[in-house]
């Protein structure tokens, strides 16, 4: 079976990044994908459409959502369809899907206000990025863990 999904859209909001009490982040916004309109043969206009997609990501693409991502910035990212529900206050259920990311690339950032050149690393930090985000275990247990933001239905 196959379950990936690849999106390049623009980010509807700031990444919303929590830590979790294991130590683990998460990361979640809204990107937006938009087909460009057309116009029929006849003159029909077919308007421009939008998708807006619920995007999570975990531990160090979480740290780097954190770090560079702001609303409106173009990314590309590949991941897998996850849908869960779960009852609102007033006892009736509720559908969410959302796309788990494996992978992501920042293609457009949008300019913020204008910024000092970062330092370079030294070697050594150089070394402890690389292992900070080549982690092997990206996402936490699909079950049993009871620091997961989201209801134990969906677990």
């Amino acid at each position: 079976m196959l379950n990936k999904v690849q999106l390049i859209g623009n980010l509807g909001k700031d990444p919303d990044v929590r830590t979790l009490d294991g130590g683990s982040k998460v990361c979640q916004f809204t990107l937006a994908t938009t087909e460009k309109g057309y116009t029929l043969q006849n003159g029909t206009k077919v308007p421009d459409k939008t998708e807006w997609h619920n995007i999570v990501m975990w531990k160090g693409l979480a740290d780097v959502a954190e770090k560079y991502l702001h609303k409106g910035d173009k990314i590309y990212v590949e991941g897998k369809i996850r849908t869960r529900s779960y009852e609102d206050n007033n006892k009736v259920r509720r559908y969410v899907t959302e796309i788990f990311v494996d992978n992501m690339e920042m293609l457009v950032v949008k300019q913020q206000q204008p910024q000092q050149p970062a330092p370079q690393p030294q070697p050594q930090q150089q070394y402890q990025h690389y292992q900070q985000y080549n982690q092997p275990n990206q996402f936490p247990p699909a079950s049993g863990a009871d620091d997961l933001p989201f209801p134990p239905s969906y677990r």
